[in-house]
């Protein structure tokens, strides 16, 4: 119940970020040539809902392992070595991702005085989408670790 209601986030979260995106540059392209004048917050809110695809399709990435493989280095290692790497790797992602995720939560609460230039909203919103990648990416790269170990034991 769980996976799912954070997958449905998740894409949720990339498909509305994604949809904002277009938007904002579509605004963008029909200003350019139009007499009127672009907005200045148009900019910003592009750049925003790109962050933001990006931190919440992470997440759905690492669940379906669409991240670059370097298949042609790994399947000329020994079988010992894929096995340790199969295990390291995702254990050595999953720190990595777990330290961003609790430093991010540092920067959101040093960003929440700040405002952003041109649209004016506190910059903790913007600095939240590292957290959203970091946890996304670390819950699903737990699933793998656990799974990956399950199949391991005799």
């Amino acid at each position: 119940m769980l996976r799912k209601t954070i997958g449905r986030i998740l894409k949720v979260g990339t498909l509305l970020s994604t949809w904002g995106l277009i938007t904002t540059v579509l605004l963008q392209i029909f200003f350019r040539f139009s007499p009127l004048q672009t907005p200045s917050w148009t900019e910003e809110a592009s750049r925003l809902f790109f962050i933001y695809a990006m931190s919440f399709a992470a997440g759905l990435a690492m669940k379906s392992a669409y991240f670059v493989h370097l298949d042609m280095f790994f399947n000329r290692l020994p079988l010992k070595w894929q096995r340790f790497l199969n295990k390291g790797i995702p254990l050595i992602n999953f720190l990595l991702f777990a330290i961003m995720a609790l430093f991010s939560i540092k920067l959101v609460l040093l960003g929440i005085p700040e405002k952003s230039p041109s649209m004016g909203f506190n910059m903790g919103v913007a600095f939240f989408s590292m957290f959203v990648m970091s946890a996304s990416i670390c819950y699903y790269l737990w699933i793998k670790i656990r799974k990956t170990f399950k199949s391991s034991k005799p």
